[in-house]
């Protein structure tokens, strides 16, 4: 998450710079809900467009790992929303969708049995 959090800023970036005219080249206000909507947004087309062309983001690429399916193949677009907004969810609630990998006897997170994916290390 790490290595991804620094692409998805800047990403953040270059869409905030694409939007800002349109905004009268002014900042957001704390006001405007469409600004965090409309970076979600951008967030669930990185993810999503990287775990649907292959499972796996540039993070992910680095340490070998990729998101599949239970079946070990690509999610789809319905599959990569659902994980994505459980994810969110997961961290809204001070990442315990995420700790629950410690207790689960499949090491699955909340967000792997929603979207029914989970997590591999690609073999060598």
């Amino acid at each position: 998450m790490v290595y991804d959090s620094f692409l998805l800023v800047a990403l953040w970036f270059l869409a905030t710079a694409l939007l800002l005219p349109l905004n009268g080249g002014q900042a957001f206000s704390s006001g405007q809900i469409f600004y965090p909507v409309y970076l979600l947004g951008v967030s669930f087309g990185f993810y999503g467009w990287f775990w649907t062309h292959g499972g796996q983001t540039l993070g992910l690429k680095a340490w070998k790992i990729k998101v599949l399916t239970f079946e070990q193949q690509p999610l789809s677009w319905k599959q990569a929303f659902i994980r994505f907004s459980s994810a969110v969810l997961s961290l809204l609630v001070c990442g315990c969708g995420f700790f629950w990998v410690i207790w689960d006897k499949n090491s699955y997170a909340w967000h792997d049995y929603l979207s029914k994916t989970q997590m591999f290390f690609e073999s060598k």
